[in-house]
């Protein structure tokens, strides 16, 4: 598992807040569309069992749109004559999907309106206009036991019918849907209102909003809706007793008669609206309600799958937490096709959004944890690695001075004054080593950020002394001569002394292990503005510019210095680089294979102070 430091505390959750909010934010944007989408295709695969319809369909189709003279306008001296032999049949109601608003033939009008009136229990339609109900004529009113509206309600998205409005209203004037009057009057019942259901005798309609909309469960897909075609029934009589004890609904089926609207089954065939009417009472009848949760059990429900994401990654990591994730997502894209299929709708779009937004964030943080995690890790086997290099570079020396003093001591009988002088030798060469390992952990707090660089006055001249001083006994074993340039005494800088020591020895001792003999190192120090340049340059072996571009790189080393004998390991100008850095300098190098190196610090000059004078040159040869 990812260590998570103390920032994720309150970065992580927050981070989780605000993909909630993006869910939330897509879901407003996107969500109707989206929930549209999964509802028609949990609808076509959750098709409940065919079972035996309570209605039937006198539909006016194709054929019988055939003997009509001029089409719908001649239909009503034909539906006068299909009508009575309905009303002989005895069905439990009539509902009539044709608003009969403009007068037409007399003779004709005053046949449908007698026929109307041997009727028991039928409902004729009116359609909604701008201004107001499109009514049937007075004629036709008085023979009606009730009258309906037949307004569809498309999405707004899609123009996909999923839902019929059981109430409309123009101004004062309210009509109850057709199917919900042809089921009133088939259950001899009365609607009995209160918030978000209507009552009609032991069954309780769930709807939504103000105008009472109830989902339609519509007939199993492939199975035909039973009918009668008007024109076979005037040719067969017979047919009339297809309608006994059924809610008979008539209207047109014929697509020239352009009451057609999409469906969840569809698929690009748009339905009749006589056939999504007798559905709507099929739901009632059936009871095959759907309705909708609360819209607050998916909200909570939503949060708690952004919560389970974020703890998945925080608790479990690596694979388990990825196989979490893909639970969260099953079970966001699952749980709604679940409540379908109880015929409950559960908000898909918000669900899935949350899953997605939720999983995505926790496990985009926890791989830049995990990053972040490795690269520490990294840099801290990479400092382990220099620390063992350091010790076996940088402390060779002083250990086998410890070493070599101790063995005499040990072996020999010694005189008391060489005893002294072995001892004096064992408690320096002690605190160099000391020293070095300060130095050595310092530069590392420092490259870590563990540690604040400190913050004092260094004469430049002092300082470059003591290196020349300490690398002398050096340079005079190979017959090197150190020059030290005049420096001005009151040039200071602000930083850490050891290190800065440190910094000009190691190119000291550097520029003399890679000098030939009898040879020159020279030393300068010089203000030039804001910045001091301390430069030490030597005879050497030199390198080229391919060799100049990677000298800084820990652990390189030059060929020819490989090839002098010379012990190393290639970490000493690495540590001097970042030390300078650190002191918001940098080195400048100027080389020549054959004819030597120079190596620059620039660094920020502090505020002069004038010193006594003392010796501007140290020169050994």
């Amino acid at each position: 598992m990812a260590r998570w430091g103390s920032k994720t505390g309150i970065l992580y959750p927050v981070l989780l807040v605000a993909a909630f909010g993006v869910a939330l934010a897509s879901n407003w944007i996107f969500g109707a569309s989206v929930d549209n989408a999964a509802y028609d295709l949990m609808f076509r695969l959750d098709q409940p069992q065919p079972w035996a319809t309570q209605s039937v369909l006198l539909a006016i189709d194709e054929r019988t749109l055939e003997i009509l003279p001029g089409g719908m306008r001649g239909v009503r001296k034909p539906l006068a004559e299909a009508i009575e032999l309905v009303a002989a049949a005895r069905p439990k109601a009539v509902a009539v999907d044709i608003v009969l608003a403009d007068p037409g033939d007399p003779v004709a009008d005053a046949a449908l309106a007698a026929a109307f009136r041997a009727t028991p229990n039928l409902v004729l339609s009116s359609q909604l206009l701008r201004d107001g109900w499109e009514a049937p004529l007075a004629e036709f009113q008085r023979a009606a036991t009730a009258i309906g509206h037949v307004q569809a309600l498309p999405s707004s998205e899609d123009a996909v019918t999923r839902a019929i409005p059981l109430e409309m209203r123009a101004g004062y004037q309210r009509l109850w849907a057709l199917p919900l009057e042809a089921f009133r009057l088939s259950r001899r019942a009365p609607i009995i209102e209160s918030p978000g259901t209507l009552q009609v005798g032991s069954t309780l309609i769930p709807t939504i909003g103000p105008e009472r909309q109830m989902r339609v469960r519509f007939l199993p897909e492939g199975e035909p809706f039973p009918r009668v075609s008007l024109r076979q029934l005037l040719e067969n009589h017979s047919l009339a007793s297809r309608f006994a004890g059924k809610v008979v609904f008539v209207g047109g089926t014929a697509q020239a008669l352009h009451d057609r609207l999409f469906t969840p089954y569809s698929s690009g065939i748009p339905t009749s609206g006589l056939e999504i009417n007798a559905a709507a009472f099929e739901t009632m009848a059936q009871g095959l309600f759907i309705s909708e949760l609360p819209v607050a059990w998916t909200i909570l429900f939503s949060m708690a799958l952004v919560i389970a994401a974020g703890l998945a990654f925080r608790f479990l990591g690596g694979g388990p937490a990825y196989l979490a994730g893909v639970g969260i997502l099953l079970i966001a894209t699952l749980m709604p096709y679940a409540f379908f299929t109880h015929q409950r709708i559960f908000g898909f779009s918000m669900s899935v959004f949350s899953a997605w937004a939720g999983t995505l964030t926790a496990a985009a943080y926890y791989h830049l944890v995990v990053r972040r995690n490795l690269r520490r890790s990294e840099a801290e086997r990479t400092r382990y690695q220099q620390a063992v290099q350091f010790v076996t570079h940088e402390m060779r020396t002083p250990l086998s001075a410890i070493q070599g003093s101790s063995e005499l001591i040990s072996r020999y009988q010694l005189t008391e004054d060489k005893r002294k002088q072995i001892a004096m030798l064992i408690n320096s060469e002690s605190k160099r080593l000391a020293r070095m390992v300060e130095i050595f952990l310092n530069v590392e707090r420092l490259s870590a950020g563990q540690m604040e660089l400190k913050r004092e006055p260094i004469a430049v001249k002092e300082m470059v002394e003591t290196c020349v001083t300490r690398a002398h006994p050096l340079a005079e074993r190979k017959h090197i001569g150190i020059t030290l340039e005049p420096m001005a005494p009151e040039m200071r800088m602000t930083g850490d002394r050891e290190l800065m020591e440190y910094a000009c020895y190691n190119l000291l001792t550097n520029a003399i292990k890679y000098s030939p003999q009898k040879t020159k190192v020279t030393v300068t120090g010089a203000q030039d503005g804001g910045h001091l340049r301390i430069a030490v340059k030597d005879q050497g072996i030199g390198m080229d510019q391919k060799e100049v571009r990677q000298i800084f790189q820990k652990f390189y080393r030059t060929r020819k210095a490989e090839e002098s004998g010379e012990a190393g390991t290639g970490i000493g100008l690495s540590i001097v680089q970042q030390i300078v850095e650190q002191h918001g300098g940098q080195i400048e190098v100027t080389s020549q294979p054959g004819a030597g190196s120079c190596f620059t610090l620039v660094l920020p000059a502090g505020q002069a102070v004038r010193l006594p004078v003392t010796n501007a040159e140290h020169t050994s040869r």
